[in-house]
């Protein structure tokens, strides 16, 4: 017997519905979790501010009592309002290999949706664009990463049954870090520092960074990622809890921001040490022995480096300022011992963002997808 519940968004009822992941995947040695009170912060209506402009609602099934599945319907109206669409998304979505399981928790989430006038469910999707996004379809046995999706094999087939088709796919690739800054990219990053007047800062205080540079970075972004499938603009809230949320813990070795001959911040690329095996090891939670294992993960040693995201301004993509944030950064990855850098997921259209990495031996070894269902 399968039976359907909806969640009141309590903290320990996010907990329960984030935990639900983790237990299903006990063992995977693929699978990264997340670290759940940042889930249940950003499930979370009193935390998140992204909820000024969204409505959100959790479900979990129940096959015979126990746990079967989870899901959220999220309806983002900021997005709907600019795209004039009436989409829902649905996200934060786990079930076992059942297919009356995953059907329960669809139709719960396509009933929430349609009463409040939605046409479309997309997805899998969060809140905004810094949420976990796109289902698994290549790369089943790859290690995932700390701000990427992993799930069984079964999901898509699953959503196929139901009627979903493709809307978007993001590819990843792992790169060589070369023993040297290629060439071809020392020569272009010349070429366009004394072209248009620019060159890289970088910061040892993250207070100095936030002070000067935090809110201009999260601006930034919001102009490069402007048009982009599905982008969420990130509101003045949002920026000052991203702030808070992630820059104090980034290695400033592996920041690199381009500014031009004012000082206004023109191009960004932000990497972090790979922290998926400290969060394997510590099953997403704090405590009791977790912190150890990701304080570890922060500080130790590692042969991986994960490229979380680069951003330039719109007047300058196209020009080469990616050779300059790359020729910043691939000596403090040499130096900190990374043999490997991964991606994280780019729109399988975006052939340009892809071509920089033509100068590294890389391969395409991920492809996630979005999927789409009228309601």
């Amino acid at each position: 017997m399968i039976e359907t519940i909806q969640l009141d968004p309590t903290k320990a009822n996010l907990r329960k519905f984030t935990e639900f992941q983790v237990d299903l995947y006990a063992g995977n040695p693929y699978y990264v979790p997340p670290l759940v009170s940042d889930d249940v912060r950003t499930l979370s209506p009193k935390d998140n501010p992204a909820f000024d402009f969204c409505e959100a609602a959790y479900f979990m099934a129940f096959r015979d009592g126990r746990p079967a599945g989870r899901i959220a319907g999220i309806i983002n109206h900021q997005v709907n309002a600019d795209s004039k669409r009436h989409n829902a998304r649905f996200g934060f979505v786990d079930f076992i290999d059942d297919v009356e399981v995953s059907e329960a928790l669809f139709k719960a989430v396509e009933d929430w949706a349609r009463t409040r006038g939605m046409k479309r469910l997309i997805g899998p999707l969060g809140f905004t664009d810094l949420d976990h996004e796109g289902m698994l379809v290549e790369g089943f046995q790859e290690l995932s990463t700390m701000a990427t999706i992993y799930n069984y094999p079964y999901y898509p087939a699953h959503l196929e049954r139901l009627g979903f088709r493709k809307e978007s796919d993001w590819v990843e690739f792992v790169m060589d870090v070369p023993d040297s800054i290629p060439e071809k990219y020392s020569r272009i990053a010349d070429i366009v520092s004394r072209k248009y007047g620019l060159r890289t800062v970088k910061y040892s205080s993250r207070k100095r960074l936030k002070d000067e540079y935090g809110r201009a970075l999260f601006h930034l972004i919001n102009e490069a990622y402007e048009g982009l499938y599905e982008y969420s603009k990130l509101s003045e809230r949002q920026i000052d809890y991203y702030i808070s949320l992630y820059l104090n813990l980034l290695n400033l070795d592996l920041v690199s921001l381009v500014v031009d001959s004012a000082d206004r911040l023109v191009g960004v690329g932000i990497s972090m040490q790979s922290m998926s095996r400290a969060l394997q090891k510590s099953r997403g939670r704090m405590f009791p022995t977790g912190w150890f294992h990701l304080l570890r993960g922060l500080k130790g040693k590692n042969d991986r480096v994960d490229l979380l995201l680069v951003a330039v301004k719109p007047e300058y993509q196209n020009k080469g300022v990616n050779a300059l944030l790359f020729t910043d950064l691939i000596p403090q990855y040499i130096k900190h011992g990374y043999r490997w850098a991964e991606s994280n997921p780019e729109l399988e259209t975006n052939s340009k963002v892809q071509g920089q990495w033509e100068y590294f031996g890389n391969r395409q070894h991920r492809r996630r997808r979005s999927f789409s269902k009228d309601i």
